[in-house]
Parts: structure tokens; C-alpha cells; sequence
């Protein structure tokens, strides 16, 4: 990184946590004083058929919900939750006020259990990445996928991430060459958020030059018109 102040600006990064979204697998767990009182707030696993014609199901493990398409868990005792678009802090805040009807001081832990993103273009393992943690930044994503190879354009990483607003995928335009990039709302990655590393076009054209698939096709041109000249000649 170009910035010389880079300590300083990796302070002031900050970490605005998740929104809930559809798909998403949260586990809730509640617990209390009374351990009978809270056991109809938990349960064992159950299978999760897909939805919307979807084939085959999801096996959710114990205290598991998945967010449907409308963006409701459904919970037992308390029916369906509607969480989308929220923090883990304020669904919390919401599972908490309603189980002070039924609970005294309940406890209320949140956990998203299927964080992922996908790094693709010029790293050493792209694909999809599944994060035990959902505090990711775009160098932790890097790391995930082998970080990004010698030819990779650091100056213009696209960053593709789904807008609720706008309901479509929205693209930013990252310069990972510059220290100040910690202090972008796009440094620390959302549930989803597909990274492209495209490689740099200089390095392209080295790479083609130096290719030995390029120099073999080339060989092999030369055989096969060499061939075609010596039979025009016999033929003559």
C-alpha cells in the first residue's frame, strides 16, 4: 500500500455488522433460569424443504432457521419472525421483548451459520468461500482464496453486491493499492458480496508472449505447412 499513514487509517476502520437476508441460516438459542420454561423456545434438527418449486432439502441442525423468501424465520412458540434487512443486534433486541411475556431475563444468542462470498478472476483458489466468521475484510476474503497473483490489477477490484434499495446487483470500483481503503463502507464484505480480481493487462500480454501453449501452436503450424509444401512439391 502506497499511504504512508497506513496504521492511521487501519484505526479508524469500523465494522457496521451484517444485515439479515433471505437464505441467510441463523441459530438462535435461548436460554433462561428456568430451564423447563425455555424449551419450547429450542428445538432438535428438522429437515427444511426448499422453497418455490426448489428440489431436493436443507437439513438444518439444531436451533436453525433459514430466512425465507419473505424474510420471516419461523419460530416455535413465537410464529414467524420477520428479520430481514436487520442487524443480529436488533433481531435480539426483538426476540427479547417478546419472550419477557413468557421467560424472566431471557437470553437471546444469534449466530449466522452460512456466512459466504465469492472471490473470483486473478487469485490462487477462486470460487466461493464459506468465513467461520462474520467480521470479514476484503484481505481476510483475499486470504481465503489464495491471494491475489503477481498479475493481478490491485488498482481496479470490482466489488458486486446486492442493493435491497434497487433490487438489482450494484458494482464498486476498489483501488486495494491505496491504504485508505479501510476507511470504505465497502472494506469490510456483506453476506453474498462477489470480489473480482481482474488481471492486468500488461501481464496479460507478457503471460500470452511467454505461453508455451502459444510457442507449441506455433510449432505445430510450421510441421503441418512444411508437410503441405513437400507434398505440393512431390505432387508437381
Amino acid at each position: 500500500m502506497s499511504n504512508n499513514n497506513f496504521e492511521q487509517e487501519v484505526s479508524q476502520a469500523r465494522y457496521e455488522g451484517l444485515r439479515i437476508q433471505e437464505g441467510d441460516v441463523l441459530e438462535v438459542i435461548i436460554t433462561a433460569m428456568d430451564d423447563l420454561a425455555v424449551k419450547p423456545f429450542n428445538k432438535t434438527s428438522i429437515v427444511q424443504t426448499g422453497e418455490e418449486g426448489g428440489s431436493g432439502a436443507m437439513r438444518l441442525g439444531n436451533n436453525q432457521y433459514q430466512v425465507t423468501t419473505d424474510g420471516y424465520i419461523a419460530f416455535p412458540t413465537l410464529g414467524n419472525i420477520y428479520c430481514k434487512g436487520m442487524t443480529k443486534q436488533q433481531l435480539k433486541v426483538e426476540f427479547e421483548a417478546r419472550l419477557k411475556q413468557y421467560l424472566v431475563d431471557p437470553v437471546v444468542t444469534i449466530q449466522l451459520v452460512n456466512f459466504n462470498i465469492s472471490v473470483l478472476g486473478d487469485v490462487g483458489s477462486p470460487g466461493q468461500k464459506t468465513s467461520l466468521t462474520e467480521r470479514l475484510n476484503i484481505f481476510q476474503a483475499l486470504a481465503l482464496a489464495g491471494d491475489m497473483r503477481s498479475s493481478a490489477n490491485r488498482t481496479n477490484v470490482k466489488l458486486i453486491r446486492y442493493s435491497e434499495e434497487s433490487g438489482k446487483d450494484l458494482t464498486y470500483q476498489l483501488d486495494l493499492s491505496e491504504a485508505s481503503i479501510v476507511n470504505s463502507p465497502y472494506y469490510y464484505l456483506q453476506q453474498n458480496d462477489i470480489l473480482y480480481i481482474e488481471p492486468d493487462k500488461n501481464a496479460q500480454i507478457a503471460a500470452n508472449t511467454t505461453n508455451p501453449n502459444r510457442t507449441l501452436f506455433i510449432q505445430t503450424l510450421g510441421v503441418v505447412l512444411g508437410l503441405i509444401t513437400f507434398v505440393i512439391a512431390i505432387a508437381k
